[in-house]
């Protein structure tokens, strides 16, 4: 896990400037662990291969690591990635009066670490897209490399942290939408907390299915506050609990429920996994309280896919 708490929660303010950090620490912790391939990828070099010229060795590097690398060069990287945001009232939980780094909701969690994929992708001269959505498709940003069209979803980004949104879920009409957008090779990540009635499995699985048209590379990142929705870790006193999207609302001791309530989730969740991997589609669940490395980890295996 990689250690953010040289941050400052101050600098949520400055979105590009955090994912700047957020990345530079998460790449910083790489050097240091054994997945040396993964800082390789990021840093725009590859290792040096006996034989080929060492023109291209980059020596300072090798005085830090002791080991040749050689510089990538922009027409060596051409991926396209595309990042999807669910936007409905239930990814705005829990409620938090600023979103601060260590105290972040469903929907800032996302926000910022679509912001540090954004970053990586800036770095690896990549073009990239953003598709939001809840009871409508709210914003479509075609996959571009440009600065200027990155700043632009930069500033979408944080305004999705600033806006409260109370729209129900729709996720498998938007996505529907969505793929038919995305018509050459892409890597899509997906942020969304899942939750959609039962009557609307069946089209949702279909939906995320709809995605892996035209070889698409499809991650999911299933996002949720480990400590409350998967743990149900509430003090045992009497609680009024509102479903946020339906309003509907129930009285009830936690403890009284906390085992059932679990192993539902439990359920639920290996369900997912399973269809997904049916479906050749990459399933990752993203606990809010475990930091961005999660994400960022599986950025650079899924691109190493893709090349």
């Amino acid at each position: 896990m990689i250690d953010f708490s040289n941050i400052q929660n101050s600098e949520l303010k400055n979105l590009e400037l955090l994912a700047s950090q957020v990345v530079e620490g998460f790449i910083t912790g790489l050097h240091k662990s054994p997945f040396h391939g993964f800082s390789v990828e990021f840093s725009e070099h590859k290792l040096y291969n006996k034989g080929e010229s060492t023109r291209h060795i980059d020596w300072k590097l090798f005085a830090k690591t002791e080991k040749l690398y050689t510089k990538k060069y922009e027409e060596e990287t051409n991926l396209r990635c595309h990042i999807i945001i669910d936007n409905s009232a239930s990814m705005h939980y829990p409620i938090v009066k600023e979103q601060q780094l260590d105290q972040l909701n469903k929907i800032g969690f996302s926000a910022v670490a679509a912001a540090c994929l954004t970053e990586v992708l800036r770095k690896q001269r990549d073009a990239v897209g953003l598709s939001i959505y809840a009871d409508s498709y709210q914003y479509y940003a075609p996959e571009k490399g440009s600065n200027r069209h990155r700043k632009m979803l930069l500033e979408q980004l944080e305004l999705l942290m600033k806006t409260r949104s109370k729209a129900s879920t729709k996720t498998f009409v938007y996505l529907h939408e969505i793929a038919k957008k995305i018509h050459r090779r892409s890597l899509i990540f997906l942020f969304t907390d899942m939750f959609q009635s039962n009557t609307h499995q069946k089209e949702l699985f279909e939906a995320l299915r709809h995605l892996k048209y035209n070889k698409h590379e499809v991650v999911l990142f299933h996002t949720f506050d480990g400590n409350t929705e998967f743990n149900f870790d509430f003090d045992n006193s009497p609680k009024k609990f509102m479903d946020v999207e339906t309003g509907e609302t129930v009285n009830l001791y936690a403890e009284n429920i906390r085992e059932q309530y679990t192993d539902l989730v439990n359920s639920y969740f290996k369900e997912l996994k399973n269809k997904c991997l049916q479906y050749k589609i990459t399933y990752v669940p993203v606990d809010i309280q475990e930091g961005f490395h999660q994400v960022l980890t599986r950025y650079f295996l899924s691109r190493q896919k893709m090349m």
